[in-house]
């Protein structure tokens, strides 16, 4: 999943950013709220997280133009615990409104939430057939048995889970699996279908030539 992290102060953004990439993320950051505004228009991320208090532009009108045209799930932090700023938060089109500071545990697990909900899977599990996909342990079991996933086979597998029964565009993958500083190879998508299709089954994945994946 690709995350964009808008937040103007740099030990925190720095910190917040290692914590998410650890955690399995990709993550783009802003340090601004014209820079932020720019790659959340740009580019259709999984979530943003959106400080309040930014240079240039401010979280509130950077998610008032964010929602003109997009509905990416926007996670807001802000040091203002006030009820009337939470309130203009998710009047103005926030999905979660975390207090600083908090505990990393806590963002994580909202994130995931927000995750979830943003593809209509409101419980933490996935399960299809025999495999099972815990997302807040990001693991995966065949049959009840743990099976073994590299990081980018667990995030391919995890994306085409929360997408179930859509066509997923080769993409559509590479722009929700890498950040603007990722490495990517023409062949990595192939070998990773490959690879989870060994583990699981061919007929956990259709390929549709030209097109991309889908798990019915």
């Amino acid at each position: 999943m690709r995350l964009l992290l808008i937040e103007d102060d740099s030990d925190l953004l720095s910190g917040l950013a290692r914590t998410l990439r650890r955690a399995g993320y990709s993550v783009d950051t802003a340090q601004d709220g014209e820079d932020g505004l720019f790659k959340a228009l740009d580019i259709d991320y999984d979530a943003v997280v959106l400080d309040v208090m930014l240079p240039c532009l401010d979280g509130w009108t950077v998610l008032a133009k964010l929602r003109e045209t997009k509905s990416t799930p926007v996670l807001m932090l802000t040091a203002r615990d006030a009820t009337k700023d939470r309130v203009r938060g998710f009047d103005t089109g926030a999905d979660d409104y975390l207090v600083k500071p908090f505990e990393q545990d806590e963002l994580l697990a909202r994130i995931r939430a927000l995750i979830r909900r943003s593809a209509g899977k409101p419980t933490p599990t996935l399960v299809i057939g025999e495999v099972g996909i815990d997302t807040t342990n990001r693991v995966v079991t065949l049959a009840g048995e743990k099976v073994t996933l590299t990081a980018r086979e667990y995030a391919v597998l995890e994306y085409l889970a929360l997408h179930r029964g859509q066509l997923v565009t080769r993409t559509t993958l590479y722009e929700h699996l890498y950040d603007d500083s990722g490495e990517t190879l023409s062949n990595m998508m192939d070998v990773l279908i490959y690879n989870l299709r060994s583990k699981f089954g061919r007929d956990l994945i259709t390929t549709r030539r030209g097109h991309g994946y889908c798990i019915p």
